[in-house]
């Protein structure tokens, strides 16, 4: 089993920066990368980024929506990953959630692709 919570959601204004972190527990060694999604009401669940927590070199993928101005970086010894959003939007508003893939059969920007989530943390943008 492997628990993922999620934190450092809040109310940001537009233009400003707001940074995530997704602290896994468990089975943590079963993990092979992260992900970030995010959901706004009425909205189907959104890829943001996801990176990869093993090996020497690090590989990162961004949905087309954030690319340029969101980070997502890990830090191995903490088991945690962090999402750094930058100059956000009013359109970035949504709930983001932490997921976990250990089987490696699926795409990295669908959701079936992961296995584990947290319960995720809302990220409000205010223009």
């Amino acid at each position: 089993q492997v628990q993922l919570v999620e934190s450092g959601g809040g109310l940001v204004q537009a233009g400003g920066s707001l940074s995530l972190s997704c602290a896994a527990s468990g089975r943590t060694s079963s993990i092979y990368a992260m992900g970030w999604f995010r959901q706004a009401p009425g909205k189907e669940r959104e890829f943001v980024a996801r990176i990869n927590l093993s090996g020497s070199k690090t590989y990162t993928y961004y949905g087309d929506s954030v690319k340029g101005r969101f980070t997502i970086s890990r830090d191995n010894a903490k088991n945690t990953v962090y999402l750094q959003m930058n100059n956000l939007k009013a359109e970035d508003t949504a709930v983001y959630y932490c997921a976990a893939d250990t089987t490696r059969l699926g795409t990295y920007s669908r959701s079936e692709g992961y296995d584990y989530w947290g319960q995720g943390t809302q990220v409000t943008v205010s223009s």
